[in-house]
């Protein structure tokens, strides 16, 4: 782990602890998510202060290595919220050595359709809303009490949800139909780009965590102007380097960064909502 990365795991860790025990000195249900996405849909069906997530803001949970007191923060949490599709594979030896026989878990892609194994979906705010669905009916079951509150609070985040469909399918609208090809980091795009009418012709890491060999790259580059590819798309959290090269071999693309796995720290990408919305301008700019 880089020393950034070390650095925002301790941070984390000690706003993730802090946040559980207000919780618990609160009386509220300890609510925990898996990677700060989810944790903030979360935060939209609670409709309260901000939920705590396992893997840092910045952190990829494809390949997150679980520290030791994970164990302690899902041994004291009530629900756990996680996306399944294998995304967080590490997860299922953390929870059985955390040994909470009463923790909730709701597993936010079951029963939805899960294509190629890809596990992104929360990319596309239609399939979000299903999350949120999820999470609400969770809460409720482990919290019935406060039904009522979860199902008001869920329903205006809904309304959200439901207009960002329809902000984002608007500004996506403006690229002209010829420039709407984008190459990404890794495969996290499919289930926006279907949503919203963009075609991912490749991704420079195939295999999460796996540097990609030279062959990979050279078909990358054969495939960006083959398909006239206006713009390379990184991740913040990793280097730009893969990217700047395809970019340039390709005729000089412009590349530009976007968030999928992991929010951000400045205030924009706090939050799903924001995240999407930040992208979608992020594409709309690169792309026209």
């Amino acid at each position: 782990m880089s020393l950034f990365r070390a650095a925002a795991a301790l941070l984390a860790l000690a706003s993730l602890s802090a946040c559980m025990s207000s919780q618990r000195s609160a009386g509220r249900l300890r609510v925990l998510a898996t990677t700060s996405t989810l944790a903030s849909l979360t935060q939209g069906a609670m409709g309260s202060a901000r939920i705590p997530s396992l893997v840092p803001i910045g952190i990829s949970p494809e390949d997150y290595q679980p520290i030791p007191s994970d164990i302690a923060v899902l041994h004291e949490a009530d629900l756990l919220v996680e996306n399944g599709a294998q995304l967080e594979s590490w997860l299922d030896q953390t929870i059985r050595n955390a040994a909470n026989p009463r923790l909730r878990i709701v597993v936010c892609t079951d029963g939805l359709p899960v294509i190629n194994g890809n596990p992104h979906l929360w990319m596309d705010p239609e399939y979000a809303r299903r999350y949120v669905s999820k999470i609400r009916d969770a809460l409720i079951a482990a919290d019935p009490e406060s039904a009522a509150a979860y199902r008001t609070a869920s329903a205006a985040y809904d309304r959200q949800l439901i207009a960002l469909t329809a902000r984002t399918r608007a500004k996506i609208a403006t690229i002209p139909p010829a420039h709407r090809t984008m190459i990404v980091f890794h495969n996290a795009w499919h289930y926006y780009a279907r949503r919203f009418g963009l075609k991912v012709v490749g991704a420079i890491e195939p295999i999460p965590g796996a540097e990609p060999n030279p062959s990979h790259i050279a078909d990358l580059i054969r495939l960006a102007r083959s398909e006239h590819v206006q713009a390379v798309f990184a991740e913040h959290e990793y280097s730009d380097k893969l990217a700047l090269t395809v970019a340039s071999s390709a005729g000089g693309l412009r590349v530009a960064f976007l968030y999928d796995d992991s929010l951000g720290i400045v205030p924009a990408v706090q939050t799903y909502i924001g995240m999407i919305d930040t992208d979608t301008d992020t594409i709309v700019s690169a792309l026209k």
